[in-house]
């Protein structure tokens, strides 16, 4: 690197001339770098999709001694809703804390099933349903079960699913 000193005529000052061609440039180089970085991370990073998005109707507490039934109000299943989103190749639990979860599809149902043993996600198909096939009372009445481990117990609701 080339350093040149000259002295000013004001006595106080000393100019710097430290090889400005090749510091320019590598200056250059470092910004270029930056900003191809910064937008070739929007271009690959992947939003969120949501898979499917069910409210609550029933909602099932139970224990080793006990077990509650109690409808969702409506105003309040809004706030009860499971939503699974998809990044990628993987899916998470959105309305449970971001859970990840590994998918099952078989037969006429999704599974979702969380990584972290929290619970899991059964979807009836949507095509299995409109077929008009042998349907039990509960999936005539519902699209999906969210199960979750609360401790010792666990929760569950049934819903159908939100357009």
């Amino acid at each position: 690197m080339n350093l040149a000193v000259t002295r000013s005529p004001w006595p106080t000052s000393v100019h710097v001339s430290a090889g400005s061609h090749w510091c320019r440039q590598r200056l250059r180089v470092v910004l270029i770098a930056s900003v191809i970085l910064l937008f070739a991370s929007g271009l690959f990073a992947q939003a969120p999709v949501t898979v499917f998005r069910g409210r609550p109707s029933v909602k099932i507490t139970e224990g080793g001694v006990e077990r509650l039934p109690e409808a969702v109000a409506r105003d309040s299943a809004v706030n009860a809703e499971c939503v699974i989103r998809q990044i990628g190749d993987s899916y998470y639990w959105a309305s449970r804390e971001d859970a990840e979860l590994i998918i099952f599809d078989v037969g006429g149902y999704i599974t979702f099933m969380a990584l972290n043993g929290s619970g899991y996600v059964r979807i009836l198909k949507p095509e299995l349903k409109q077929a008009g096939g042998r349907l039990n009372p509960t999936e005539a009445a519902f699209d999906y079960v969210e199960h979750l481990l609360v401790g010792l117990g666990r929760v569950t609701y049934y819903g159908t699913r939100v357009p």
